[in-house]
């Protein structure tokens, strides 16, 4: 099964959904493909849609994927990642009215330098990044967390 994440931004992410109901449509998608679609209005007989989810619901379709494509927002990212799941992130873009600005670039871009996701911008690229994740191995995603707990902890010590 596919995992479809768009958040919960409020503009619309359709040019994703548009791209992945063609790619059914052509049979490179043959799998399940599940929907959060969020704010974004959107009508397939293809995909099973559903606008928002329990953090439980979310949580149940991330294990059961056997892959993740999403936004490219840290959320849903990380979550993805964390579970060891095989992550495309796309970009929403602000020229298509997706975002109000194009930092999901920035982040889709670190995450896959680092090995933890593959990344795409525009959406003529998924076809291509669907077959590179048929092997694709992220790396383990390593929280920075304790390490700045420690940071912090050292700081005020020395207060």
């Amino acid at each position: 099964m596919i995992f479809v994440v768009l958040g919960t931004h409020e503009l619309p992410f359709t040019r994703l959904l548009q791209e992945v109901e063609r790619l059914q449509n052509e049979g490179v998608i043959t799998e399940e493909v599940v929907v959060q679609v969020g704010h974004t209005p959107y009508e397939s007989n293809s995909m099973k849609l559903i606008p928002f989810m329990s953090y439980a619901e979310m949580e149940s379709y991330f294990d059961e994927a056997r892959l993740v494509l999403t936004h490219a927002g840290t959320g849903s990212i990380i979550t993805g990642v964390k579970k060891g799941k095989t992550v495309i992130a796309a970009s929403r873009l602000e020229k298509y009215g997706e975002h109000n600005d194009d930092h999901q670039i920035e982040i889709s871009e670190t995450f896959s330098k680092k090995g933890h996701i593959l990344s795409v911008v525009e959406m003529k690229d998924l076809e291509a990044k669907l077959e590179e994740a048929k092997d694709f191995t992220p790396v383990p995603f390593e929280s920075g967390r304790d390490q700045m707990i420690k940071l912090i902890e050292d700081f005020i010590q020395k207060i």
